[in-house]
């Protein structure tokens, strides 16, 4: 089968020659018409026995092509049995179809997505019928912004460098000049990630803190040093700490929460630990539940998720992540306590 570019180029070549119903071509002529447009466009040349192969391939189950051989004006020829037949606009299938149109339908689903007009055009030209969603993935209607994300998806795609101004938290932003890579969603929110012009820094920008975005002209983007797939292993959320290292966190989850954790863990890494009896004379208050651990770096997100389990979480090494969690908890008590002791009894 064949997968690699030179491949790809000849079998775009034979497609449009085998649907030429104004030329009759032969084995050879095929072979010598192809040649002369891979030549056109810098590719290697080939063989007849390579074109036989590739006529093979599109007539195969892959494609289905039907293609009659026979004499026409006293020449053996090749040609599409139908003349409107292409392998680039093969009838999809029921199967295909469904598939498709909840792709279709999961890169849609968001409101105000103007630079993503051409999904319903891609639909029509595809034949491609409206029916019931039937996957339905998290989704904010009412972010902040999120009719940027179809503009900003296009700045990525062309490799545009932008100039965003921001309005943080702390403080506004202004014109900074940034090399866009991923957009990234995480807990409902989107964030766009890049490199900063001025010193190439990473930095997150949540879209809802977005207050405008340009292209810059005439300046030239520059392509990640890391692979951004890789970048978010290691972490919970998005925030990534440079220089920090991975830590073993074990912890313990009483009977309440225990199957819903080990359903869906709380990071990629993460294990039971089978054999807990060290643990159990270790941690004697801690009846029944489970025990898991996760290889990560304990950032701002990680901490957040451990805590939001309360008292059905136990933290209990290292001890760093243990005493940030304790804080957590430690701060809310703090904050209630003159509140509650303000209340009527």
């Amino acid at each position: 089968m064949p997968t690699n570019k030179n491949a790809l180029a000849r079998i775009a070549i034979l497609d449009a020659l085998l649907a030429d119903r104004h030329h009759y071509y032969s084995l050879d002529d095929l072979t010598e018409k192809c040649n002369e447009r891979l030549e056109e466009i810098g590719v290697s040349t080939v063989t007849r026995r390579c074109i036989e192969k590739d006529i093979d391939f599109i007539e195969g189950a892959s494609f289905g092509g039907n293609i009659d051989k026979g004499t026409i004006n006293g020449k053996y020829c090749l040609r599409y049995a139908d003349a409107s037949f292409s392998i680039f606009t093969k009838k999809l299938s029921d199967d295909e179809k469904n598939l498709l149109q909840e792709i279709l339908s999961t890169i849609g689903q968001f409101e105000g997505l103007d630079d993503f007009e051409w999904i319903d055009d891609l639909k029509q030209r595809l034949d491609v019928e409206e029916r019931p969603q039937i996957i339905s993935f998290s989704n904010n209607p009412f972010l902040k912004n999120s009719n940027l994300l179809g503009l900003i998806f296009n700045y990525i795609s062309h490799k545009n460098v932008v100039k965003v101004s921001y309005s943080a938290f702390v403080k506004e932003k202004a014109g900074i000049e940034f090399h866009p890579y991923l957009l990234k969603q995480y807990n409902d929110r989107w964030y766009l990630i890049g490199a900063a012009d001025s010193d190439g820094k990473i930095l997150n920008l949540a879209l809802d803190r977005i207050t405008s975005i340009e292209p810059v002209a005439d300046k030239e983007f520059v392509e990640p040093a890391e692979d951004f797939a890789d970048r978010f292993e290691d972490i919970v959320g998005v925030t990534v700490i440079d220089g920090k290292s991975l830590e073993h966190i074990v912890f313990w989850v009483g009977d309440v929460s225990k199957d819903y954790v080990e359903s869906k863990p709380l990071h990629g890494s993460q294990k039971i630990i089978n054999a807990d009896d060290d643990l159990r004379q270790q941690f004697p208050t801690l009846k029944n539940g489970r025990f898991f651990s996760i290889d990560c770096i304990a950032n701002y997100e990680l901490i957040r998720e451990l805590s939001s389990f309360g008292r059905e979480l136990i933290v209990l090494t290292p001890d760093d992540v243990r005493e940030r969690v304790v804080g957590w908890f430690t701060g809310a008590v703090e904050r209630y306590r003159p509140l509650i002791s303000s209340l009527p009894r």
